[in-house]
């Protein structure tokens, strides 16, 4: 193997005998029409015209001359059009070979074809940028006008008309430098066109996947605030009526059964509310329906009897409020009216629901045995303003805590409605949870 660096300086590795494949077919060819044109010569001298002896010392120079152009062909891992120049020197030294100086293009063919697909090939490279445009085309020039003033000089040596000479070098330059120039940008223009289609593949294939990367991420973080909403509201409450059966057992029996079978009821209805959700995340159509939220007795939004799941609506914040302890629901303004006339749409009463669970969820986390008030305000028309207020807790004995993603999922819902959250502690030592909703009036959400 073999290490290569390119003008754009990327290091390439190709084994060592492809390097000189194309070299040292085009010097063997070469080297053979040079010893057919000697031999049709000597066979019949107007054959070839001009064109030395098999064998003569003037051959021998000749045959000298194209080795050299293969040599120099293999000396360089890419073509360039100096190189083509120092190729294409080899015509002029050719000249004494008379009508056999065509032996020696064969050479610049190659060294045009290739100088012109490295010049494509670092069209788009720094490097390319920097060098000159000018030095390249005055390589490719400077290769012409060498194949044409040693074409020239041939037919000169043979007894031609100076005008017809140089015509004639002029269009042997053309042929043996423009063509395979121009052939090398038809193929170097399919390359890129070929290389352009493969990356705007690719690319679109990398967006797709970004996309759906970003499309998980959310169903993810949807997924986390749905099951933080369930089990911190029922776990927020089994935590503090477990807390009330340790300090009842003994000084108050009866009213520890009764809060065992609280602890009972909250524990049901999260595996009820879980068990939905899962529901829900199967993307089961038949398992959704329309309802007004009141189909599992109060629940707000699944019913476990039918399997059908329901979203929870604005009807089921008043159960809510109700499993509660210490919690008070106060309405204002046509809250129902909001609902039958469509102005607030499911989503956005699924946002109030939630909102009105999670802070009553951490009012009984953080403030236990304080009082708490919901209030409905749509005396508005235009919005909804649903506030969450608690007072200071009772006790100062309260069991440490991590701090939890509750408000973060809040603030999210609301941005997806365009609803406005804001909260914050109360002067009173409490927690306050306001919420603005606006509402879509003339149609249903």
């Amino acid at each position: 193997m073999t290490s290569e660096t390119s003008e754009t300086g990327v290091t390439s590795r190709r084994p060592r005998p492809a390097r000189f494949v194309v070299p040292a077919t085009c010097g063997a060819l070469a080297l053979a029409l040079h010893v057919v044109a000697a031999v049709l010569h000597a066979a019949e001298p107007t054959a070839v015209r001009g064109m030395p002896a098999l064998g003569s010392p003037t051959w021998w120079w000749g045959a000298a001359v194209l080795v050299a152009q293969g040599v120099v062909l293999a000396l360089r891992p890419r073509a360039t059009p100096w190189l083509l120049v120092a190729v294409a020197v080899g015509v002029p030294a050719l000249s004494v070979l008379g009508e056999g100086v065509g032996v020696g293009l064969l050479a610049v063919v190659v060294a045009a074809y290739e100088a012109t697909i490295g010049v494509l090939t670092t069209a788009s490279s720094d490097v390319a940028r920097r060098a000159p445009r000018l030095r390249t085309l005055a390589g490719f020039a400077a290769a012409a006008l060498l194949v044409g003033a040693g074409v020239a000089a041939s037919e000169l040596r043979l007894g031609n008309a100076a005008s017809l000479a140089v015509v004639g070098g002029l269009l042997q330059a053309l042929g043996t430098v423009g063509l395979p120039v121009l052939a090398a940008t038809v193929v170097g223009s399919r390359r890129d066109a070929r290389a352009a289609h493969a990356d705007s593949a690719a690319a679109r294939a990398r967006e797709h996947d970004a996309l759906v990367r970003v499309a998980v991420e959310r169903e993810r973080t949807a997924m986390a605030r749905e099951l933080h909403d369930i089990a911190a509201h029922h776990l927020s409450g089994i935590a503090v009526m477990s807390g009330a059966i340790g300090r009842q057992i003994d000084v108050d029996p009866e009213g520890a059964k009764a809060a065992v079978a609280q602890v009972r009821e909250q524990s049901t209805a999260m595996l009820r509310d879980l068990r939905h959700l899962v529901v829900l995340l199967r993307d089961d159509d038949r398992a959704v329906a329309d309802g007004d939220g009141r189909a599992d007795g109060g629940n707000g939004g699944m019913d476990g009897r039918d399997g059908v799941v329901r979203m929870e609506t604005l009807a089921g914040v008043a159960e809510l409020v109700e499993r509660a302890p210490g919690a008070t629901l106060r309405r204002s303004g046509p809250l129902d009216a909001l609902v039958e006339d469509g102005a607030l749409g499911p989503l956005a009463q699924l946002v109030v629901y939630r909102t009105v669970q999670e802070a009553l969820a951490n009012a009984s986390r953080h403030s236990p045995g304080a009082t708490c008030e919901v209030h409905l305000d749509a005396t508005d028309g235009t919005r909804l303003e649903v506030g969450v207020r608690n007072g200071a807790p009772t006790t100062r004995d309260l069991p440490p805590h991590e701090p939890g993603y509750g408000l973060v999922g809040m603030r999210e819902r609301a941005e997806v409605t365009g609803a406005t959250l804001r909260y914050g502690p109360t002067a009173e030592g409490g927690w306050v949870v306001h919420l603005t909703v606006p509402t879509t009036t003339g149609g249903r959400a």
